[in-house]
Order: C-alpha cells, then sequence, then structure tokens
C-alpha cells in the first residue's frame, strides 16, 4: 500500500512521488496512447498526483492527460495539478499572471484537461508587471467559483 503525505495544511493527501507530465507532447512522447500507459502505470503503482502546465507543448501535455483520465476513469481519484504563466501565443497578453490571462488559460486548461475543476492551479512563475493583489484576487475568485480547489505559487521567493 502506498504511503501519502499531506498536502501542506489543506488536509489532501496526495502521494510522495508525483507524475510530472512536461514531456509528454512535442517536448518529448508524442504518441498519446504512450503517455497514456506512462499515467496508467503511474496509477497502478499508487500515485494519486499529475502535475502538467498549459506551456508544456503548448496545451498538448493537458490533452494527453486529460484523456488519459477520461479513458481510464480515473479523474476522481488524481489529485490533478496545472500552472499558468508561460507565453501561450504572440499577443502580449497571452501570458503572465495577469486577471485577464489567469481567468482565460483557466478556462483553456480546464477544456484541455476534460474537467470541471482543477485540483492545484499554480502561478508557474512571478510576474514583475503584475500586482500580486491581482494575481491572488483572480485566483481567489477561481477557488469561490468552484473551477479551482486550490492555488498556490512556484519558483517565487517566500517573502
Amino acid at each position: 500500500m502506498t504511503e501519502y503525505r499531506v498536502l501542506g495544511r489543506t488536509g489532501l493527501k496526495v502521494s510522495p512521488l508525483c507524475l510530472g507530465a512536461m514531456m509528454f507532447g512535442g517536448w518529448g512522447e508524442s504518441d498519446p496512447g504512450q503517455s497514456a500507459k506512462i499515467i496508467d502505470r503511474a496509477l497502478d503503482a499508487g500515485i494519486n498526483f499529475i502535475d502538467t502546465a498549459d506551456v508544456y507543448s503548448q496545451g498538448v501535455s493537458e490533452e494527453f492527460v486529460g484523456q488519459a483520465l477520461a479513458k481510464s476513469g480515473k479523474r476522481d481519484d488524481v489529485v490533478l495539478a496545472t500552472k499558468v504563466h508561460g507565453a501561450m501565443g504572440e499577443g502580449p497578453n497571452q501570458r503572465g499572471n495577469s486577471r485577464r490571462w489567469i481567468i482565460q488559460e483557466v478556462e483553456n486548461s480546464l477544456r484541455r484537461l476534460g474537467t470541471d475543476w482543477i485540483d492545484l492551479y499554480q502561478i508557474h512563475r512571478p510576474d514583475p508587471d503584475t500586482d500580486i493583489e491581482e494575481t491572488l484576487g483572480a485566483l481567489t475568485d477561481l477557488v469561490r467559483q468552484g473551477k479551482v480547489r486550490r492555488s498556490a505559487v512556484k519558483e517565487s521567493l517566500a517573502w
């Protein structure tokens, strides 16, 4: 039996290993069937935590993860994490941590993942052009709407 750990102070239990899906899609494994096999093996081994990001292969990683979870019927058993920040297009507002981009991109991630909610939505990197209150307000609204269950930041200094 796999031992699980509490994610921060959320009460949510996750496996000590998280399956990172960065290499699903054009950056690595380009076959969705092979990616699904990797996900299935991880789930069978007791891993219940999968992490991806919108920017990984321009959304293809999220699509592969969503397809695999739909096929296996195990979405409810998985703590699904994804991230926002990186450039998803040429436009000046298709990246970053602004309210506008976060709200738009969470909808795109939900569609690609084929789910109604994201368990852990993370700000991938700091955005010096966006006030942190703007970012946190958008994340709070997404939690209140039920689209995101928890939010976090990565690669940021604690202070």
